[in-house]
């Protein structure tokens, strides 16, 4: 077996890990059901291939330790809580005012770019701490400090995030674009979910203000 591959159960483990984290709701989820359901199915995807490359960006700066800098330095982790909350705030308040929400109508905001998505699925990825902590704290308890492949073995694991979490993402998209057709004809469902969305962005918002760097 190749030194950059973990061993089976170490992978299988990971594997579980990383579908429960996939599965668990959180502002990129959020995300995804918003564009999908406001500019169809191909900006849910845009969207989860922005998300999708933060990812790869958080494992590339793990596997070379920046990111353990930036979670245990206070004012650089301060700084990151302070743009992503802001972030989360500017797409509650799009969501409500731009069009950017759910089922508002088309024509009361500009139809984004499918660049435009992906560069909104991956800014809400690399701007939330939650996720640069997962990574830190999270990903090495899977590689031994010790390994002179630990580098190599850290990114095979994000790239076994990814894997592991694309079923489920696309799965979220599908289900979204379903339920926008099923609502389609419910205006004011719409205009209920546009607010129920503008507060869960608002939610996490708060979430990651609360959010400690590592002691």
């Amino acid at each position: 077996m190749p030194a950059f591959v973990p061993d089976l159960p170490v992978i299988l483990a990971f594997a579980l890990a990383a579908f429960v984290l996939a599965v668990t709701p959180g502002p990129d989820m959020a995300l995804f059901i918003s564009r999908t359901m406001n500019w169809g199915r191909s900006h849910g995807f845009a969207t989860v291939l922005g998300a999708t490359t933060g990812i790869a960006v958080h494992t590339m700066l793990v596997a070379f330790g920046i990111s353990v800098l930036i979670v245990t330095a206070p004012a650089a982790f301060w700084a990151l809580k302070i743009v992503g909350a802001l972030y989360l705030i500017w797409l509650a308040i799009q969501a409500i005012r731009d069009g950017g929400g759910l089922l508002v109508p088309r024509a009361a905001g500009k139809r984004p770019s499918w660049g435009q998505s992906y560069l909104t699925g991956l800014g809400i990825n690399l701007t939330n701490p939650k996720v640069a902590l997962f990574f830190v704290t999270f990903l090495p308890q899977f590689v031994s400090a010790s390994d002179p492949a630990a580098s190599s073995k850290l990114m095979f694991l994000g790239l076994e995030f990814v894997i592991v979490s694309l079923p489920v993402v696309i799965a979220i998209v599908l289900f979204a674009e379903w339920l926008t057709r099923t609502l389609k004809e419910n205006a004011w469902v719409g205009k209920a979910l546009n607010w129920s969305f503008a507060a869960v962005f608002m939610a996490f918002a708060a979430t990651i203000l609360l959010a400690e760097g590592r002691k």
